[in-house]
């Protein structure tokens, strides 16, 4: 139950609800107890006093002649006298109800009663169209074997009721003066005790912009550290972010520049004076090698940025991984006959059972690509000794695993620089191949999104003059 709606949820106005909400429910639950106990404490006086005039009255019977008798004196006359506020009425009857003194109307004892001469029953009942309490003694009779008799008492209840409601007064008028104060009191507890929640915001709030220190955990409550330690830790990853973003962006500055520079003096070079047809034609050739490398650079730019950012959006569909493989080999054949490079698939045919993943064919179509582009880049051929780039795809069904894997016959990468060429922009020293340093950052971080894991070893044993190099991509088909 909430007393206050609100549009948004509010952790003052929870707190205050969940508060505010018993207490005010047990106000009614305290006046019908204070009703009850006040009813008790006014009968139990009055109680008394009937039960006493009862007995009082049991005492006057008499027997005279063998019979009951019942002389009542001024003296008891003038104590069951009604006063201003209330009348009493009493009854005496013999053991064979015949009426001895008092009212006939006197409602009689609960037929459940079993009479026991000498205990006063006290019962509710309406007389004369008015309320009252009535006291019954059941008194032995002339003989041993004679019925009792019954003596009652009655009196309205006009004293017991103003007295109950006094002592109602009494009890709830400073409940009801005291509830205002004790609501004021919790308010006043709540704020205090959010305001350490103000104070983090507001420290927050006076943050520069590029400040991303970890947040004080030592003042604040012990319930608000879980979240201030989240806070510190997303600012912690924010603050890596941040630092890979200014270094990605540097290094993409200073890839960039150089083939831009190259542009620009070979420009120059076509615009000099005395140039000939022959050198116009070869910083022709120049600039677009150069546009060609830049254009490649900001192509693999993009594609790793797509690949960053596509982790929260990934649409995922079933792919025929052997399908988009044997696709990527014979886009790519052209180059390879280019280069005099014997580029073939081997593995799976596209269909077979345990090649389908869950994953998004344009990423996995360009984690291929980027094998196959890294190894036609850095594998060389000569007739003595022509490249040899074959991908394939493996597939165990009992497993549940399939294997993507593009190997070459090409120089291979040294075991110190396996971690790094993953790195943005990272070339092997002494390679002389045109590329951007981003294939395979890209081939990680696409492989990352689907659950995968990349694996870079020799080829044919890292004995060999040309040990070769293998990229294997291990799809968990559960994931």
């Amino acid at each position: 139950m909430k007393l206050f709606q609100r549009a948004q949820r509010s952790l003052f106005g929870e707190i205050l609800d969940w508060m505010l909400t018993p207490l005010l429910l047990l106000v009614p639950v305290s006046i019908g107890v204070t009703w009850l106990v006040a009813q008790g404490i006014a009968n139990a006086p009055f109680d008394r006093a009937l039960e006493n005039n009862v007995q009082t009255l049991g005492r006057l019977l008499v027997v005279q002649d063998g019979r009951l008798q019942f002389p009542l004196p001024q003296p008891a006359r003038d104590i069951l006298r009604g006063d201003d506020t209330d009348v009493v009425y009493y009854q005496v009857l013999d053991g064979r109800g015949r009426l001895l003194s008092g009212e006939r109307d006197v409602p009689p004892p609960h037929a459940d009663e079993m009479p026991t001469p000498g205990t006063v029953y006290l019962h509710d009942a309406t007389m004369r169209g008015k309320a009252v309490r009535i006291a019954s003694l059941w008194v032995a009779g002339a003989t041993s074997d004679a019925p009792p008799a019954l003596v009652q008492v009655a009196e309205t209840r006009g004293k017991q009721s103003v007295l109950a409601t006094e002592i109602i007064k009494g009890v709830l008028l400073p409940q009801f003066a005291i509830l205002p104060l004790a609501v004021l009191l919790i308010w006043l507890a709540l704020v205090r005790g959010i305001k350490p929640l103000s104070v983090v915001e507001a420290r927050i709030r006076e943050r520069r912009p590029d400040d991303l220190s970890p947040l004080d955990e030592s003042s604040v409550p012990l319930e608000v550290v879980p979240l201030v330690s989240s806070v510190n830790e997303l600012l912690n990853k924010l603050h890596g972010s941040i630092a890979t973003q200014k270094r990605f962006l540097a290094d993409a500055a200073h890839q960039l520049k150089t083939p831009l520079a190259g542009l620009r003096m070979q420009a120059d070079l076509a615009q000099r004076e005395g140039a000939n047809a022959e050198e116009l034609k070869q910083s022709l050739k120049q600039i677009g090698r150069a546009s060609v490398r830049a254009t490649h650079t900001v192509n693999q730019l993009l594609s790793l940025a797509r690949a960053e950012g596509s982790s929260a959006t990934l649409g995922r569909q079933p792919c025929d991984l052997a399908r988009l493989t044997i696709e990527v080999v014979r886009e790519a054949v052209p180059r390879a006959i280019e280069k005099r490079i014997d580029l073939g698939y081997d593995g799976a045919e596209a269909g077979a059972h345990g090649v389908v993943l869950q994953g998004n064919p344009t990423l996995l179509k360009e984690l291929v690509r980027n094998l196959v582009d890294n190894a036609l880049n850095y594998t060389p051929s000569t007739p003595e000794r022509p490249g040899v780039i074959t991908a394939r795809v493996l597939a165990d069904p009992f497993s549940r695993v399939v294997l993507l894997q593009v190997e070459d016959n090409g120089p291979g990468i040294a075991e110190s620089d396996r971690e790094l060429v993953f790195e943005p922009f990272y070339r092997v020293l002494g390679s002389e191949a045109d590329g951007s340093g981003l294939g395979l950052p890209i081939v990680r971080e696409i492989a990352r999104q689907h659950r995968a894991t990349v694996q870079l070893e020799d080829a044919h044993g890292e004995h060999q003059p040309q040990p070769g190099t293998r990229f294997s991509v291990r799809f968990d088909l559960e994931g």
